[in-house]
This record gives C-alpha cells, structure tokens and sequence, in this order.
C-alpha cells in the first residue's frame, strides 16, 4: 500500500525490539573525528529509559540483524538510516518495518546509528557524515564474513537520514574525515539508495530547516553539498507533494540524476506530508534494478487482461451528421463506447484513449483494453474513445483530437445521471500522444476548442482528474519528437498550448526513466501544477522506455502501475 505508516501500526511496531544479534561500534574513542561531549548515538526508544546514561553512548555504531534464510538469500545488504533533524535518531518504527520486510525478502540488514544532536561550530551532517562513511566502508568489510556481495550495498533513509544517504550516494569520492585504520582502506560508495522525504536539500533550507520558500524562487536551487560524483548510484526517491521539506528537492535531485544517465525513479504522493510511503515501490525498483537477484521474466499485458466480463458496449458519434469542426476527409470517424458493469460499486467515469503519435490511436488496443477491463472488475464504468487521426493538416497536430475529447467529455456529462452516474466525476486518461491530449483535456478546458453547435456544448468539458501515461510532446524540447536533451536542461519549458486554467485537475502521472519522450515531460507538469496548489502524484519506473507497460516483469512497478491507477482514485476520494 501506498501510504504512510499508521499510528496504530507504529505504536505496535515500537513496541517490538530491534531483534540485533551483534553490535559492532565504528571508532575507537581515541579515533573518532570530531569528539563531542554534547553528542550521542543511541535510538530515541533507549535515550527516553530512566537507566540511560549519555557517557556510555557516545560511539556511533552498527547493529547487525539475522541473516535472511539460506532459501531466500540474494547477496544484497541494505544499511537502515533514521532521521530525525539530526537532533537525534527517532525512526525505530520504520526500522523494525523496514528489517522485516527486507529480510524476508532475502538482504542482510543493518542498522546504522549516527551521532546527534547537531555539531557545534559544523555544518549540520559533518559527523553524521563521518560516521556514514565509515559505516559503509565497516558494512563493505564484513561482505565475505556475513556471506554477501561488497558491491550489493544500498542504503533505506529517511528526513534527515535521506540527506545524510544522499550524500553517501553522491560524494563517496570526497573524504569525510582521515583514514584511520585497515578499514578506511574500502571503498565508501553505496550502490543503491532508497531515500524517504529528503530534508535540507534545496537552498532555502540547506542550514537545517524546513524549506523556507518552499524550494521556488529564482536563487533557489539543489543544496551545492551534493557533489554527484562519478560513483554516484541509481536511486528510487520517495516524497509527499505537502511535505514542508520540499518535494522539489526531490525532483531536482531526479533530474541531475537524469542529466548522469544514472537509472532512478521518483515517486511523489498527493496531500502528504513529512513521513515515509511506498516502501513496496522501493521494493519493486530493487526488483527491477536486479539488485534482489534475477529479473523475473517479462509477461504480456494483453494475456494477463482478457475478459470483458460479458459486458457489451454502446457506441455512439461523437458529432452530429455533418457538423465535425475542421472535418477532413483523411481522418477516421471519431466515437465513444460505453463499457458499464453490471453491478457499479462507484459512479466515477473513467474516459480512456490511446496514443499513437496523433497518426493513429487504438480503443482495442494494449494502452486501453486491459486498462478498461481492470477498472470495469472494479465495478467502475468507462468510456473508450476513438478520436480523429491521422494529424489533421494546416492545423496543429493535436487540435481535432482535442476537439474530439471536449465533445466526449461533455456527451459523457450529459449522459452520467441517466446511466446512473455522477456527471461531476469525470476522469480522462492517455498514453503517449494521448498523454498529450489528456495535458491539453485536463488544463485547458476554458479554452474552446470549436465554435458550440447546439445545447450539448453549454455544458462544461472540464474533468475532475486526469491520468498520463508516459505524456508525449509536453515540454519545448519534444514538441513534434522524442526530447532531445532528455527534458533535463532548464530551457526545456512547457509547451505552449496548456493553459493551465483555473480548472486544472489533478493528475496521476506513471511514466519510464529511459523514455525517448522523456519522463521530465510528466515531472515539469507535476512541479508546474504543485506551483499552482494542486497536488497531482507521479511515479517513474527505473531502465523502463516508451510503452513499459506491454511486456513486463512480475513484482515491478510496470507490472503493477495499473494499482497506482486505483489507489490514486482512491486516495482523492474520487471513486467512491
């Protein structure tokens, strides 16, 4: 599930222990950098005993947990890092959480408990730093004796134990302290990162506060701190669009990344606040990464989603005999067709189309058919549309597609409550070029598109959500072919035809790192609509191109986006 972890499921999970079989401190007293009477390192469950006593926690450390049963076993080895503003280390929920999980699943886990509170006279992560590194080069050096890979090593953060992973991920190449021993002599980098709700990431709130602006402004920008070096890992990033440590540092990070060629994924959660989600996204990255062993082989969506369960659509023309606006001769004959389940269990509508480059779309096609299916097992209806293609000519190349969907839209409103719907809670979803006509049906919807015919077109044409699968054409870079600089550069603005009015709905955006049509088209509308208040949610998928989801393998996120699908409708209460 999606979500943060509960009250209820956290004060369980504290109250169980940590289950370490061995502990194993980093420094000697005498060599450890940076020595501070004021620090400690101890979980905050151990500070609050009446028994605890600061001089005997001084020393920062690892704490080993069980070996992962033999069956299971796969040779990875994940380092646990809690936040908690480095003025302590407050996560022993999600520790025990996490060690559970990941165990079962077969990576040796371990807790990794730096020093807090914050330095005097340092900047804010120095010690916490310094024992990362050395903590990662102790993890590296016990690899043959705990029985996994030296180069299978990630690290699972959260708040200010995700800055502190970042900068393990990103400036291994830079030494945080002196080589003391044998042990300085391994490498410190990390070869994964699953980073939770990174704080002080950008500019307005690098000194160790929540981000005063918000992280926009024109001088704000990634935290210089993070030096992406060339050992710099792939890494799954996880954030709340709400999250007063900004989501923007975030997606900043995701696009440096990007511009390295360095396989990531980000996964941003509408109206969430500070705290840790998706740990099975992280899981399914880890799968995909191969980093869990091998990649489980890839299945075919249309095999998987075959029953129409009975259900017999009914199709009608989206305009009247004779009055299609910049009709031509060349273009298919625009439709919709109503799929309904016999027993409704939501009165949303979901209206889907595919993509095809504005040359050709697809009502039976792989981008439309299983997705139609899944929703209408659901108990939700969906209207398929076919709209006008190939590109209509002397005309833009989207503007009698999207003709086409505002006429949908508005038939579909006007038949909602006779079929027993909610004409208030419509949906639009496309891939690809679709994705594209989804931007323009979900932003500009004040915007006419045609001259109104008849008493069908007073009716509005806005949604209440929209859905885009790896969107096309969205940014200025890619705005007839794939993005030519990835989306990546800062000149690679929104295209110029979304009006992003004052009806723009949220959206839910699921796209592939490696897409030629390249996934920054979905994160710059994401960063655009969280500027305007709207908290829309994304997901992209690591080593995934165009169409990700036709073949894919089992227990990885192009496996399961269509989940992404229900929890999003879900989680804004659309699909009640």
């Amino acid at each position: 599930m999606m979500k943060k972890i509960s009250l209820s499921l956290l004060c369980v999970i504290l109250t169980l222990p940590l289950l370490s079989q061995e502990r194993e401190y980093l420094w000697n007293r005498k060599d450890m950098p940076h020595p501070s009477a004021s620090q400690i390192a101890e979980m905050t469950d151990r500070t609050s005993g009446e028994d605890f006593n600061p001089e005997d926690n001084r020393i920062p450390y690892l704490d080993w947990f069980e070996a992962p049963s033999p069956e299971v076993r796969n040779g990875a080895c994940m380092i646990l890092i809690s936040g908690g503003s480095y003025q302590c280390t407050c996560d022993v929920g999600l520790i025990a959480m996490w060690r559970k999980r990941l165990t079962e699943l077969g990576v040796q886990c371990v807790n990794f408990v730096y020093r807090t509170p914050r330095p005097e006279g340092l900047p804010i992560y120095q010690t916490a730093w310094e024992d990362g590194q050395r903590a990662v080069r102790m993890v590296r050096s016990e690899a043959k004796k705990r029985g996994f890979d030296p180069e299978k090593i990630g690290t699972i953060s959260m708040s200010a134990g995700s800055h502190l992973a970042l900068m393990l991920a990103t400036c291994s190449q830079t030494p945080a302290y002196e080589g003391r021993d044998a042990v300085d002599e391994y490498p410190c980098h990390i070869n994964w990162a699953i980073v939770n709700a990174p704080a002080y990431v950008t500019t307005d709130g690098e000194t160790g506060t929540p981000a005063i602006r918000e992280g926009y402004g024109p001088d704000v920008r990634l935290s210089d701190v993070f030096k992406f070096d060339e050992k710099t890992c792939p890494m799954s990033l996880h954030h709340g669009g709400n999250d007063i440590y900004t989501p923007n540092g975030s997606t900043l990070v995701y696009r440096q990344l990007r511009r390295m060629h360095i396989p990531a994924e980000l996964h941003l959660y509408p109206d969430k606040g500070h705290g840790a989600f998706g740990l099975e996204r992280g899981i399914e990255f880890l799968r995909q990464m191969g980093f869990l062993g091998k990649v489980p082989m890839q299945e075919n969506l249309m095999e998987r989603y075959k029953d129409d369960y009975g259900i017999t659509p009914v199709k009608e023309n989206i305009w009247p005999d004779n009055c299609t606006p910049d009709f031509q001769k060349h273009q298919c004959s625009p439709y919709i067709e109503w799929y309904i389940p016999s027993e409704l269990k939501t009165k949303a509508i979901q209206i889907i189309y595919s993509g095809g480059s504005y040359e050709g779309n697809d009502p039976d096609g792989f981008e439309v058919a299983p997705i139609r299916r899944y929703l209408n097992e659901k108990g939700m209806a969906v209207a398929v549309m076919k709209y006008r293609t190939p590109r209509p000519e002397d005309l833009p190349k989207h503007i009698t597609a999207w003709q086409d969907l505002q006429r949908a839209i508005r038939i579909v409103r006007s038949e909602a409550a006779g079929r027993g719907l909610d004409p208030d809670r419509i949906g639009i979803m496309g891939s690809s070029a679709g994705g594209h006509l989804t931007l323009m049906g979900v932003t500009s919807s004040l915007h006419r598109s045609y001259l109104p015919l008849d008493e069908l077109d007073k009716l509005p044409c806005n949604v209440q959500w929209g859905i885009g699968i790896y969107p096309a054409y969205a940014l200025a870079d890619g705005l007839e072919s794939p993005n030519s600089q990835g989306g990546n550069e800062d000149d690679a603005i929104l295209a110029p035809e979304f009006s992003f009015d004052l009806k723009t709905a949220p959206m839910l955006f699921i796209h592939g790192d490696s897409d030629g049509w390249a996934a920054m088209n979905s994160v710059k509308t994401w960063e655009k609509m969280r500027s305007m208040g709207i908290q829309s949610e994304l997901h992209t998928l690591a080593l995934r191109e165009h169409c990700f989801q036709y073949h894919a393998s089992p227990g990885t996120g192009s496996y399961t986006f269509m989940d992404r699908i229900w929890e999003f409708l879900t989680a804004k209460g659309f699909n009640k």
